[in-house]
């Protein structure tokens, strides 16, 4: 069963689970029975043992313990805890009170945290769970849905690291295409210029980045999106308050006005200068160079989320506990509540990680992207299609895996074999067209760890942020289809990009044009 099509079945399971029973950790348990069951080839005590496997993997792996998980998990716990002070100190309000004088409208609102996302390009994980931070005190005076929040970071979090050299994701796939390089006398440029030559080829990439200021700039939405739209503008709830919502506080604080704008800033911009200068200090101890991409090849992203959670924790309390002599409501007491309740709040966010990871071990052991991989390479496709394949592939593998990552070390070697031997000019054609489709499948999955993080980090429910970015990311996807299939037959990147271009303009006239006959119908009073 290893490596073959029924390898597809326990992804299969868990995401049509969650789409229809909504329930995320009822999903992906099933998705682990399911492929504990084959794995083990349906023995009960090593299907026990399998599932047991994928329940602790996330804490031990390999005889040791995976500081990787860990260390991720810690982090997640620590900005819990930040959110739950900045709260108990009056930050969060003070906050949102400067940002709403200054930030008068929703679409400023809306620009501010697309702005952020964009400059917070280091590493997708930090991205998603910082630019939350910041900007859902703004986002949430001016009533815009925690869905939309959460579509705004996911789609500048993965979108901007995979085109950016100088990131977690730029360094890896720098080092990738050095191997897949090293191996062809066919091109004679460096990985590093490969690298910057691709971001205009990555048209899935183009068309969602254009398409998040649209929806920023307009008011237009659409399906689940416009309903969580609504529901906000016209009663003011951000939410479902009967979903459950990782990281959104359940437990009330003291009003007060002792608050200041710094109670919010200073942890954050801690957490963040912190974080930052232990991925330059990890990076430059492990490669003993001071190049800016040898730094963040070889930077520990894990231990640099968790040194700066800790700095941006301590802060964050002692800004409270400096409060006591000037605030009556202020005590130790309150102290420990805001470490339990900041904990409970990202309790839900831990386990369906926990549950994700498990399942993406289990499909890891039965091969299943090494399964999609080999259609194509046992397919006689013209290699004129390859790059369009490659998209739709690498799409499918990132939604049924949960990983971009696993995506990129599986099929960019395959394209890079196939191109350099068939189609050389088509080679970085073909290696953008992997990126963006695993992109897009990391977008859409449920069980993507991206897509986890960037609905905790802005405090929605998991499944509301799935269904309400499925559309847009099908959107972009399309575009970016076409637009590589363009690419192929004609053999210009320069046409391909043209095309991608035209389409994004021609359904922002679209969708304007049949906003405004939407607006302007009269309304029939009976």
């Amino acid at each position: 069963m290893i490596g073959t099509w029924v390898s597809i079945l326990p992804p299969l399971i868990a995401i049509v689970m969650v789409l229809v029973t909504k329930r995320v950790l009822l999903s992906l348990g099933s998705g682990i029975l399911t492929a504990a069951l084959l794995v083990a080839s349906f023995g009960p005590v090593d299907t026990l043992k399998n599932i047991w496997s994928a329940l602790t993997v996330s804490f031990w792996d390999g005889g040791a313990l995976n500081t990787y998980n860990i260390f991720i998990m810690v982090f997640i716990l620590f900005l819990g805890i930040i959110t739950a002070f900045v709260s108990l100190s009056g930050g969060s309000r003070a906050f949102a009170e400067w940002a709403v004088r200054r930030i008068k409208t929703r679409r400023g609102a809306k620009l501010l945290t697309i702005i952020l996302g964009i400059l917070i390009f280091v590493d997708d994980y930090f991205n998603a769970l910082a630019v939350g931070q910041i900007a859902r005190p703004i986002t949430d005076k001016h009533k815009i849905s925690r869905a939309k929040l959460a579509y705004f970071i996911d789609s500048t979090s993965a979108p901007i690291c995979v085109v950016s050299p100088i990131s977690s994701w730029g360094a890896f796939l720098i080092g990738q295409l050095a191997l897949i390089l090293g191996t062809t006398a066919a091109v004679n440029y460096s990985p590093l210029s490969a690298f910057l030559m691709m971001a205009p080829m990555n048209f899935y990439v183009i068309a969602t980045l254009a398409m998040v200021f649209f929806f920023a700039w307009t008011n237009i939405d659409f399906f689940e999106m416009k309903k969580h739209e609504d529901r906000a503008q016209k009663t003011g709830e951000l939410f479902d308050p009967e979903k459950e919502i990782p990281g959104q506080l359940k437990e009330d604080f003291p009003e007060h006005g002792y608050g200041h704008v710094r109670d919010l800033i200073a942890p954050i911009v801690t957490l963040i200068v912190a974080t930052l200068g232990m991925m330059v200090w990890t990076g430059y101890r492990a490669s003993d160079s001071l190049s800016i991409w040898a730094i963040f090849e070889n930077t520990d992203v894990p231990l640099s989320l968790v040194t700066g959670g800790t700095i941006g924790t301590i802060l964050a309390a002692i800004l409270y506990i400096a409060q006591m002599g000037r605030n009556e409501t202020a005590s130790y007491t309150l102290v420990g509540k805001a470490f339990t309740t900041g904990i409970k709040a990202m309790m839900p966010a831990i386990l369906i990680l926990v549950l994700a990871w498990g399942l993406t071990h289990l499909i890891g052991i039965l091969e299943t992207g090494p399964f999609l991989s080999s259609v194509v390479e046992q397919s006689n496709i013209p290699v004129n299609f390859l790059p369009v394949i490659m998209f739709v592939l690498a799409g499918l593998m990132a939604f049924s895996t949960g990983t971009s990552w696993g995506s990129f070390g599986i099929l960019l070697p395959i394209a890079g074999t196939i191109m350099t031997n068939a189609a050389p000019e088509l080679l970085l054609p073909a290696l953008s067209a992997v990126l963006a489709g695993a992109v897009f499948g990391d977008h859409c999955s449920p069980i993507s760890d991206t897509t986890i993080l960037s609905s905790t980090g802005a405090g929605s429910n998991h499944i509301d942020h799935v269904a309400t970015q499925l559309p847009y990311a099908l959107m972009a996807a399309t575009v970016a289809t076409i637009g590589y299939l363009i690419l192929g037959v004609t053999g210009s990147v320069w046409i391909g990009l043209v095309v991608v271009i035209i389409l994004i303009i021609a359904l922002f006239a679209f969708w304007t044009s049949r906003n405004k006959r939407v607006v302007e119908q009269p309304t029939v009073v009976e």
